[in-house]
C-alpha cells in the first residue's frame, strides 16, 4: 500500500504524482475503517483529502505553517505527519486528539476547535514572521461555513493592506455542520456557477480578434467588467487577491494553485470547491449526520450502537414544537446547529419562526434581544462551549436590559471525545456573573420539559443547561412545580445533605446508596436553580444538617458550590460545605465515564470524599 510508505512529515513527496489518486483512495478507505470503530469527524475529512495532500506537496512542513480552522478536517494532515498509529485511539482518553494539537506534532502550529479563528491566527503568524525577518509560508484553511462567523471578517478587514505573502484556502463544500446559510453562502454559490463569465470572455475575444480598436476598448473597460461579473470580486475589493474556483479533488491543479499563490506579495485567497463526504456514499448523502459520527457499520453507514432511548435534544425538540403550537410568539434560533440542537422539526413546522444565524453566536444573541424588544419569546439553542463567544452580548444586550431571552444550553458539562475545546464546563460560572440572569438545570427529561415551559413565560433572561446523551428517566414521581429560585427536596434525612445540580442528581442517587451501605444516611436535594440559589432552604436545612455536599458538572471557580459556601460563611450557619466540582482546568478528550473517574466526580469517588470528610 502507498500509505505504508508515509511514516513521517514529507514522505508524500517520495510518491510519484501519478499515484496520488490511488493514495487518496487509500486514505479515504483508512479513515472510513478507523472512524467506523472510534467515531469522529468523517464527512469533513473525506472532502479534504486531495486538498491536504496538495498542501503537503506544495509546502515545506513543519517550516511552513498550516492553521486549520476548527480543525475537525485535519485527519489526513495527521496521517501525512506520521500519526497513523494514533487512529486506533482517536478521541479516546490518553489517545490522539481529533483536532490539531501542538503537543502532538511540530507540524501542528495552532490548537483549534472552534470556528472562524484561522485568518486572525494566520495574520498574527505572518506579522511574527515578518518582524523576525524569516521566510516561510503561512496558510489558513477555512471552510465556507466558518465564513458566517464575524471574526473571519474582522481579520480580513485587518489584512487588506498586507504587503507580504499570506495564503487563505477557502474550502468550499456548501456546508458548515448543516448547510451553510446567509449571504456569503449565496455569493459562493454564484461563484461556483460563474463559468458563464469565462465562456463569454473567450467567445467575445474569438469573434473580435480582427477588430483591434474594439478589443482595445474592451480591455480598457476590463476593470468595470470584472466588478460586475468576475468571481471573487468581493474578496478582491477587500484587498485580497482571488484565485479560483479550483477543483478540490484535483491534486495536480491544487498544487499548481498553491504554488502560484506563494508568489503573490499580499493576501491571496485560493477558492477550492470540495464535496463533503466524498468517496463514501452514506456520508455524501447525509453529510450532516457524518459530520461528527458515533461508531458505524461501514457497509451501510448505520450506527453500531443505535439509540433506544430519547436524548435531551429529542425532549427539547418535542417541547419546542408544542410551545410553537401554543404560542405564536415563540421563535427558535440556532447557530448552524439545527440538527444537533434538535430544532430541525421546529424549522420544518414553523419556518417563519426559525432562524439559523450561522456560526455567529454574538449576532444570534443580540438578534434575540431585538426580537424580545419586539414582543417575541426567543429561544436560542446553542452548545455550551460555543456560547462562550457571546459573553459580552449576553451581558450588555440581554441582561442589562433584562430581556426575556431563553438560552437552551446544550452539551453542558462533560461531552467527552471532542476534548478541551468542547467540554461545556464553564457555563455556570460565566453566566452566573451576570445580573438579571437566572440559571436552571433539569434532573431528568420531564424536568427539562417543565423548565422550558417555565422559562418562555418568565419575562426575564433565563438559561437552562442540560447534558449531551440519553435523557435520565428516573425520579419521575418527583415533579414539584417549578418556582423561581426554589430547589426540590427528594429524600430527606439528617446530618448530610447532597445538593446536586442537573445531571449530578442521578449521580447523587448512586452516592446516597453507596453511603447507605456504609451506614451513612443522606438527604438528596435537586438544586434546580444555580442562580439564584435557594437560600431559604439552606437556612432551614442547616438546623439538622452539619455537612452540605454540593455536586456539579462545572469547574469549581464561580460554580454552584462556591455560591453555597459564600452564603453559609456570610450567614455564619452552623455547618460546613464540601464542594464536588471539576478542578479549575481544561479537560482532555475521553469517554464521559472515564473523565468523571479521573476528575473525581464519579459516585464512588464522591462517596469516598464524603466518608473522609466526616471521619477526619
Amino acid at each position: 500500500m502507498l500509505l505504508d510508505q508515509i511514516n513521517e512529515t514529507g514522505d508524500i513527496k517520495k510518491i510519484p504524482q501519478s499515484q496520488y489518486p490511488e493514495l487518496a483512495k487509500e486514505i479515504r478507505e483508512f479513515l472510513i475503517d478507523k472512524i467506523s470503530v472510534t467515531g469522529g469527524h468523517l464527512a469533513s475529512n473525506l472532502g479534504a483529502v486531495e486538498l491536504t495532500m496538495a498542501l503537503h506537496v506544495a509546502l515545506d512542513l513543519p517550516k511552513d505553517k498550516i492553521i486549520w480552522d476548527v480543525g475537525h478536517q485535519s485527519y489526513t494532515h495527521k496521517l501525512l505527519t506520521g500519526r497513523k498509529e494514533g487512529f486506533d485511539t482517536l478521541r479516546q482518553y490518553g489517545g490522539m486528539s481529533g483536532f490539531p494539537k501542538r503537543g502532538e506534532s511540530d507540524s501542528d502550529c495552532f490548537d483549534t476547535g472552534h470556528s472562524s479563528t484561522s485568518i486572525s491566527a494566520g495574520l498574527g503568524m505572518v506579522k511574527a514572521r515578518d518582524l523576525k525577518g524569516e521566510d516561510y509560508a503561512v496558510v489558513s484553511v477555512i471552510g465556507d461555513g466558518s465564513l458566517t462567523g464575524g471574526l473571519a471578517y474582522e481579520a480580513m478587514n485587518n489584512l487588506s493592506k498586507l504587503e507580504t505573502n499570506y495564503i487563505i484556502i477557502l474550502n468550499d463544500n456548501e456546508m458548515s455542520i448543516s448547510e451553510s446559510v446567509g449571504g456569503m453562502g449565496k455569493y459562493l454559490d454564484s461563484v461556483r456557477t460563474a463559468q458563464g463569465y469565462l465562456n463569454l470572455k473567450e467567445d467575445v475575444y474569438a469573434q473580435l480578434r480582427s477588430n483591434t480598436k474594439v478589443v482595445d476598448s474592451i480591455r480598457r473597460a476590463k476593470n468595470s467588467f470584472k466588478q460586475l461579473f468576475v468571481p471573487g470580486m468581493v474578496f478582491e475589493n477587500l484587498g485580497i487577491t482571488y484565485l479560483g474556483p479550483v477543483d478540490g479533488h484535483d491534486t495536480a491543479g491544487l498544487i499548481r494553485a498553491i504554488k502560484e499563490a506563494r508568489k503573490v506579495k499580499k493576501a491571496v485567497m485560493v477558492h477550492v470547491v470540495t464535496k463533503k463526504g466524498k468517496g463514501y456514499e452514506p456520508a455524501e448523502r447525509h453529510p450532516a449526520r457524518f459530520h461528527g459520527t458515533e461508531p458505524f457499520i461501514v457497509e451501510n453507514g448505520l450506527p453500531r450502537n443505535p439509540r433506544t432511548t430519547a436524548n435531551y435534544q429529542d425532549i427539547f425538540s418535542t417541547v419546542m414544537c408544542k410551545l410553537g403550537a401554543r404560542d405564536d410568539k415563540v421563535v427558535a434560533i440556532t447557530a448552524a446547529m439545527a440538527d444537533g440542537t434538535g430544532l430541525k422539526r421546529f424549522r420544518n413546522i414553523y419556518p417563519d419562526r426559525f432562524v439559523d444565524a450561522g456560526i455567529a453566536e454574538e449576532h444570534a444573541v443580540t438578534f434575540a434581544a431585538g426580537l424580545a424588544i419586539g414582543g417575541y419569546k426567543p429561544v436560542f439553542a446553542v452548545y455550551s462551549s460555543f456560547l462562550q463567544r457571546a459573553y459580552d452580548q449576553i451581558m450588555e444586550d440581554v441582561c442589562l436590559q433584562n430581556l426575556p431571552v431563553v438560552f437552551a444550553i446544550d452539551r453542558a458539562g462533560l461531552v467527552g471525545s471532542d476534548g478541551e475545546t468542547h467540554q461545556g464546563i464553564f457555563d455556570l460560572s460565566y453566566m452566573s456573573t451576570m445580573p438579571n440572569m437566572h440559571i436552571m438545570a433539569p434532573k431528568n427529561k420531564w424536568e427539562l420539559s417543565d423548565m422550558l415551559k417555565f422559562a418562555v413565560n418568565a419575562g426575564c433572561p433565563m438559561a437552562i443547561r442540560y447534558p449531551r446523551g440519553n435523557a435520565y428517566d428516573g425520579l419521575k414521581e418527583y415533579r414539584a412545580p417549578i418556582e423561581m429560585g426554589k430547589c426540590e427536596p427528594i429524600y430527606e434525612e439528617k446530618d448530610i445533605c447532597l445538593l446536586a445540580v442537573g445531571s449530578m442528581v442521578k449521580i447523587g442517587e448512586e452516592v446516597r446508596n453507596i453511603l447507605k451501605d456504609q451506614g451513612v444516611r443522606c438527604s438528596l436535594v435537586n438544586a434546580r436553580f444555580v442562580k439564584p440559589i435557594d437560600t431559604d432552604y439552606i437556612k432551614v436545612a442547616s438546623a439538622n444538617h452539619k455537612l452540605f455536599v454540593t455536586m456539579e458538572e462545572n469547574v469549581a471557580c464561580g460554580g454552584y458550590g462556591e455560591k453555597v459556601r459564600v452564603f453559609v460563611d456570610e450567614n455564619r450557619l452552623d455547618c460546613s460545605v464540601l464542594s464536588i466540582a471539576i478542578p479549575d482546568q481544561f479537560v482532555t478528550h475521553g469517554s464521559v465515564d472515564k473523565l468523571r473517574c479521573e476528575l473525581g466526580i464519579d459516585p464512588q469517588s464522591i462517596a469516598d470524599r464524603i466518608l473522609k470528610e466526616i471521619h477526619r
